[in-house]
């Protein structure tokens, strides 16, 4: 029967068919010896009727049960439960639906072992990281907190369910402070002065907003930056002295010996060597304080043609562009220490001077002034640390240009930005807020 119930159900409703034809023929044949002929085909085809359905009946039961099957393991697929499996062994156009079936709940039985084992792994890195993690609902109670929220929240106890204001109530008040402001923010808070930072974001989880908060304790990388920063600032201010202070004294001796031997048509030279060395370290020493303690901006109106001119008596550039006409506002003592430090940096690119070019226009996001040269460009690793301070290419480079030029610009609500550029040399731009605020 397996193996009749294997074949094509086209060739079983043939056979089925053919079946009933000769079923009625017969009884057509066999009742007519007792009955009249219309009564004989009447009742004959009563019975053919009656076993043609005992037989349709007897085929489907089993596609019967396999429906139910099929209807229970979807039920458990949409509950989660991928672990049904078919068997069929009946007719062959079946079989591909089976088939298929079988391959659906495997193939989303595999997707539930991985979604389960990533589940698994992003569990245990917000569980065991450092920062502390809250997961807050629309109603402020916590859905998630990990072990590093416990900690610092909960005294090690399970946080999920409670009330974040509870949760405030507990905490320094610096904290609490931060926590109830809203937004990103760093603070200092307990009896160590810890420093944290604040990250706070919200979303929306199964169609309702949450709100994730993240609280790291950046003290001691901090501390260590300020470490590594006080360590490189002595080493270069040690080295700046002493590349002055060596030559000096080794002067001063030479001099006392020109004066003992009455030599004193060399002392000029060595006086004037101790001078020129004397005034390199009070630049040197000059620039750190203004790097150190830049004040504020003291926005003014300039007549920017009358700026141009008295900065091309301080150093030399070809002005590439018309001036803007309209208003300009910045403070003009701060912006001309920033564009002398980069017009200077140009002409000491090694390019051509007569290249050495300033230009100033009106862009979207205000003031763009560009100083361009065609020296020699800077290589990726230079480009990448040539803002920050102290850093330097330059043999006898304090590392403070760039850096006082970026802190300046900054002041006025802009940017600093450099690159190479095509044809070879440097081009570095500095934006500024086309309407700066006054500041005092």
């Amino acid at each position: 029967m397996r193996s009749l119930r294997a074949l094509p159900l086209a060739v079983w409703m043939l056979a089925l068919m053919l079946l009933g034809i000769v079923l009625a023929a017969a009884g057509v044949v066999l009742f007519s010896h007792w009955l009249p002929p219309w009564l004989a085909a009447l009742l004959s085809v009563a019975v053919t009727g009656v076993v043609m359905a005992l037989l349709v009946w007897r085929a489907l039961v089993p596609l019967r049960a396999l429906f139910r099957a099929l209807a229970g393991t979807v039920a458990g697929y949409r509950d989660g439960d991928f672990s049904f499996g078919i068997r069929w062994d009946g007719h062959a156009d079946v079989r591909e639906l089976v088939d298929a079936h079988n391959a659906l709940g495997q193939a989303l039985r595999e997707q539930r072992v991985n979604l389960v084992q990533r589940e698994l792994l992003l569990d245990t890195v917000v569980q065991n990281t450092p920062v502390a993690m809250l997961l807050l609902d629309p109603l402020q109670h916590v859905v998630l907190g990990n072990l590093a929220a416990r900690r610092l929240f909960g005294e090690g106890r399970k946080l999920e369910g409670r009330h974040f204001d509870k949760l405030l109530t507990q905490l320094p008040d610096t904290m609490r402070d931060a926590l109830a402001r809203g937004g990103d923010s760093m603070f200092s808070a307990g009896e160590e002065q810890d420093i944290f930072q604040l990250t706070r974001r919200v979303f929306r989880l199964n169609g309702r907003p949450h709100e994730l908060l993240l609280l790291r304790q950046v003290t001691a990388e901090l501390r260590r930056q300020e470490v590594r920063t006080w360590k490189k600032v002595i080493r270069v201010i040690s080295h700046e002295l002493n590349n002055s202070l060596a030559p000096i004294a080794s002067l001063a001796h030479s001099g006392r010996e020109l004066l003992k031997r009455g030599k004193l048509e060399k002392l000029p030279l060595a006086l004037d060597t101790i001078e020129e060395r004397a005034r390199h370290l009070e630049r040197f020493l000059r620039d750190y304080a203004h790097f150190a303690k830049l004040p504020a901006p003291r926005i003014e109106e300039v007549d920017l043609r009358s700026f141009i001119e008295r900065l091309g008596t301080q150093v030399e550039f070809v002005l590439h562009g018309p001036l803007p006409q309209r208003r300009v506002l910045f403070d003009p003592a701060q912006i001309e220490q920033a564009l002398l430090n980069l017009l200077k940096n140009a002409h000491e690119a090694g390019g051509d001077p007569a290249q050495v070019r300033l230009g100033w226009q009106l862009h979207a996001r205000g003031w763009r002034i560009e100083v361009s040269d065609r020296g020699a460009g800077m290589n990726p690793a230079a480009l990448e640390h040539a803002l920050l301070p102290f850093y330097s290419t330059k043999r006898s480079g304090t590392g403070l240009g760039l850096a006082l030029a970026r802190e300046i610009a900054e002041a006025h609500g802009g940017h600093l930005g450099l690159a190479n550029r095509e044809d070879g040399g440097l081009r570095v731009w500095l934006v500024l807020a086309a309407d700066a605020p006054a500041m005092s």
